[in-house]
């Protein structure tokens, strides 16, 4: 079968390799679709070492059961799927509450990080990852695993704060971003000011429901002020889906005392945090910072129901399999609005 796989650091390929069979407990997908993820680019960018290679990349996976191992019940061929990414230990305290995003035991494990992903046209899932669609089209399904999973869990996180008539402020409307608005707009009753760069990102939010759009730049953090009032009142929440330090700082200094920031980009920013009494504190007192990591199964679960329900819809922009090593191209060099999408 065809796979696009790092085969070394930072090398990203289309190569032949056996199709997998499903040994016990698990299943043989099918892949229909999967998203191309930020994230991916810092798997390809880090160090000889800390990722296996060669390894087929992609996490966010959607495809439909061809074979059904020894063991597996609650699956037939034919059926369609989302892949929940992490593997976790299965043992530790935070796996067996089901935060399988929190395991202690196994740092970051899952598809297209510990083991092939699914960037090829198959992929061998261990059944108990797999959440039913219905009839949702795969590429919707795909990016809901990941682009949908962890700004759902990012709000969670944050759902004590995020209270009719509180604002919260969300930074990047790419692929996580703009499911974010969604996600804020379907599950709580806030104001939403939506932050980018890009002229169209906003556009792009405006159409998912975003109250306000503040254009980064120079003066965006007097404009969010505007919108939600000088120190130390802010914005309630503020959800980072860049995580640079010009991002970060932008949230720093539009949260409001008592608010809550969520880091979930992994631009590499760095948050100063100096408590101090006669002077402006770095972040305001009695503020939550928060550096969320993907979500949990019951997570993903509710996320699926919302796109089944009509209120979560990705952006997409697909590619073919020969072709994602350019869609990861593009993703590098900001010219993906929305969520890349490989459809081997």
């Amino acid at each position: 079968m065809r796979a696009v796989r790092m085969t070394a650091p930072g090398v990203l390929e289309q190569v032949e390799v056996p199709t997998p069979s499903a040994g016990p407990g698990e299943v043989l997908l099918r892949v229909g679709a999967v998203g191309a993820c930020h994230s991916d680019l810092h798997i390809l960018d880090a160090p000889a070492g800390l990722f296996p290679t060669p390894m087929t990349l992609g996490h966010e996976i959607a495809g439909t059961v061809d074979e059904v191992g020894p063991g597996v019940t609650g699956w037939t061929a034919g059926e369609r799927a989302a892949v929940y990414g992490i593997i976790g230990c299965g043992r530790c305290r935070a796996c067996l509450r089901g935060a399988e995003n929190q395991c202690r035991v196994v740092p970051v494990g899952g598809f297209g990080l510990s083991r092939d992903g699914g960037l090829a046209e198959h992929v061998v899932v261990p059944a108990s990852r797999l959440l039913h669609i219905g009839e949702l089209d795969l590429t919707q399904a795909a990016p809901l695993t990941d682009a949908g999973l962890t700004p759902y869990h990012a709000v969670e996180l944050a759902r004590d704060r995020l209270r009719p008539g509180t604002s919260c402020v969300v930074i990047g409307i790419g692929g996580l971003g703009h499911m974010a608005v969604q996600i804020l707009v379907a599950t709580t009753a806030v104001r939403i000011i939506a932050v980018d760069t890009s002229v169209a990102a906003l556009d792009l939010a405006s159409r998912m429901g975003a109250h306000d759009v503040v254009q980064a730049g120079p003066d965006s953090v007097d404009r969010i002020r505007a919108l939600v009032g000088p120190p130390p009142d802010g914005a309630d929440v503020v959800l980072d889906f860049v995580g640079a330090d010009p991002t970060v700082t932008t949230a720093r200094q539009v949260v409001a005392t008592g608010g809550q920031v969520l880091l979930v980009g992994l631009a590499g920013g760095t948050l100063p945090v100096r408590p101090v009494a006669d002077e402006p504190p770095t972040v305001p007192l009695e503020t939550m910072v928060e550096v969320p990591f993907w979500g949990t199964r019951w997570e993903l679960q509710e996320v699926i129901a919302l796109a089944r329900a009509g209120q979560l819809r990705a952006d997409v922009q697909t590619f073919p399999l020969a072709d994602a090593p350019e869609a990861y191209d593009l993703l590098r060099r900001g010219e993906i609005h929305g969520r890349a999408v490989v459809v081997p």
